[in-house]
């Protein structure tokens, strides 16, 4: 679908391209080119079947999951890289708001995600709902694919009310030409968010009974709805449905060991487990409501998880040590260094933690607290050069002395090169299943969360805060940190600062950040204290930049029908 984005990046390319490029929906009459194609898919020889749907439903699984997680926008590490908890370490002065403006292209990416997710899922529903469209199996299959379409659209429109405000809310496929978009009230996108995730919750399956791992559940569309009405300021609602969550269908956080683990430093714990390669998926894993689905080696369809890529440090780039020898000589292959190490795969750094993150969070429960441990946050890096006499020891930048006489660059060392890095979250250590010379070229085809159950907690805990109920919010948040055997906190602890801290603790590197900071109105004060990019103190944030542009090409295509957000004009 990809290749139809040369017709234009707007509202109506994304909205009708299909439509045009595949021979149109609805605007064909009955004698003119009625064939259909056979040597190549579309919806008119997909979607009129039931069996082709649930393709059309796959494809929405994978579009959203490379959105999310593959590709040089991938949503959670990108857009997490512009609030509080990092910062782009390989350039940290090159990404930040001062280059938040309408017509650069980074930003609107997200924009383009999204809208194309929509206008498939109303694609598809135009053909589900079609009593043209035969095979199914019964008219409560027919409902199951309809919600767990319907929980797609929702999710991408949740998206796009966060970061841009009011917002185009089509709800049908577009078939004909139109240019006339216009932005919608919030509170009438989040009505329409509402009644997709109330079909959604009625019609799914229960956890446990769906047809495939990964397929979207009653737990899940709870979960999101939870999240909608926290966006929304529905707290009560909120309660009510991560309540269904914890209580209705066997979740439970996991407080003892599982599956199979990767104690690559000797040592683990259940918080390592929860991230180790194909517990994700295990029917013993009651934590996991919604898993994004990765398949090793595939040449296309089966994803590549680029966490390691994005979160960790360029350590293979360090040089030579104080005695000249190279510093990491990384993995002996055919006789031969590589440079990289298969414990720590070939990171990039485009997502470097803030020391909010690595340090701030950590001060009250430094030893005790399982997430802070060493196997699932890696502090310390080591010489490895046999020929040195520095073989072994801990990398100490001191040890070069002044960089002002050793040519070494400081800001790189610190934002690039070095730095904690969640290894057993992101990371996939000595688990290389592809470039063996470059350890897995940082990347990683082990599933991840989209959710999962300690989130939830903190989501009720939240909402909890909001109705000024601290002592029910106490009991949430402990849930969380009883697990991570760090010290239980009393109600005269909590506030939305409280859960901010806790939920980096727990959900760094899987919860989109930006989300969170401005449905609790804390986005501009976050990011002001917390995000120390030597660059760009702040990331150079502006009042305004609490919402994002409308994309100019967006506006333009409608002839200024649709309206820009405050301070990008």
């Amino acid at each position: 679908i990809m290749k139809y984005n040369f017709i234009s990046n707007t509202i109506f390319s994304k909205l009708v391209a299909m439509t045009l490029l595949l021979g149109g929906l609805l605007g064909c009459n009955e004698n003119f080119l009625e064939e259909k194609p056979l040597d190549f898919l579309s919806p008119e020889n997909t979607y009129t079947e039931a069996s082709g749907i649930k393709l059309g439903i796959n494809g929405l699984h994978n579009y959203l999951r490379d959105a999310l997680y593959y590709g040089d926008d991938a949503i959670v590490y990108f857009y997490s890289s512009m609030a509080d908890v990092s910062y782009n370490g390989e350039n940290p002065g090159g990404v930040t708001y001062e280059v938040l403006t309408p017509t650069n292209s980074l930003f609107y990416k997200l924009w383009n995600n999204m809208y194309m997710l929509i206008s498939r899922s109303n694609e598809l529903l135009l053909y589900i709902d079609n009593e043209a469209t035969t095979g199914w199996e019964s008219a409560e299959q027919q409902a199951m694919y309809k919600g767990e379409v319907l929980f797609f659209r929702a999710y991408a429109y949740r998206l796009l009310a966060s970061f841009y405000g009011d917002i185009p809310l089509v709800t049908e496929a577009v078939s004909t030409p139109k240019t006339d978009f216009v932005r919608t009230p919030l509170k009438e996108v989040y009505a329409q968010i509402e009644n997709d995730l109330l079909f959604a919750t009625q019609h799914l399956p229960d956890p446990g009974k769906e047809d495939e791992k990964g397929r979207i559940t009653k737990g899940a569309a709870y979960q999101l709805l939870s999240e909608v009405y926290l966006q929304a300021g529905e707290y009560q609602k909120a309660v009510d449905a991560s309540t269904h969550v914890i209580d209705d269908f066997g979740y439970r956080l996991m407080t003892e060991r599982f599956g199979s683990t990767n104690d690559v430093f000797g040592t683990g714990d259940v918080f390592l487990d929860l991230f180790a390669y194909g517990n994700q998926n295990l029917s013993e894993n009651k934590e996991a409501i919604w898993v994004a689905q990765f398949a090793a080696n595939l040449s296309d369809g089966g994803g590549k998880n680029n966490g390691p890529r994005r979160h960790g440090p360029r350590y293979y780039s360090l040089g030579n040590d104080p005695a000249g020898y190279t510093c990491i000589l990384g993995e002996l292959i055919d006789g031969k260094y590589t440079g990289y190490t298969d414990t720590l795969s070939r990171p990039v750094s485009w997502s470097r933690p803030t020391y909010y993150v690595t340090n701030k969070v950590w001060e009250s429960d430094w030893n005790n607290d399982i997430r802070n441990a060493p196997h699932n946050i890696k502090r310390t890096y080591y010489f490895q050069n046999p020929e040195s006499p520095y073989n072994g020891q801990a990398i100490d930048f001191s040890l070069w002395g002044s960089y002002e006489t050793n040519g070494r660059n400081q800001m790189k060392d610190t934002c690039n090169y070095i730095y904690p890095y969640w290894i057993g979250k992101v990371g996939d250590p000595c688990h290389v299943q592809a470039e063996p010379l470059r350890s897995g070229a940082g990347y990683t085809w082990k599933d991840c969360y989209f959710m999962r159950l300690a989130e939830t907690y903190l989501n009720r805990a939240e909402a909890y805060i909001q109705l000024g109920e601290m002592q029910k919010a106490a009991d949430d948040i402990n849930v969380v940190r009883s697990r991570a055997n760090a010290k239980l906190i009393t109600a005269s602890d909590v506030s939305i600062d409280y859960l901010l801290d806790e939920r980096v603790r727990e959900l760094y590197t899987e919860e989109i950040r930006d989300v969170v900071l401005r449905r609790t109105g804390k986005f501009l004060e976050y990011l002001r204290k917390n995000n120390d990019n030597p660059q760009a103190p702040a990331m150079n944030v502006r009042d305004y930049n609490i919402l994002w542009p409308i994309p100019q090409t967006e506006i333009d295509a409608t002839g200024g029908a649709l309206t820009q957000n405050p301070g990008y004009n």
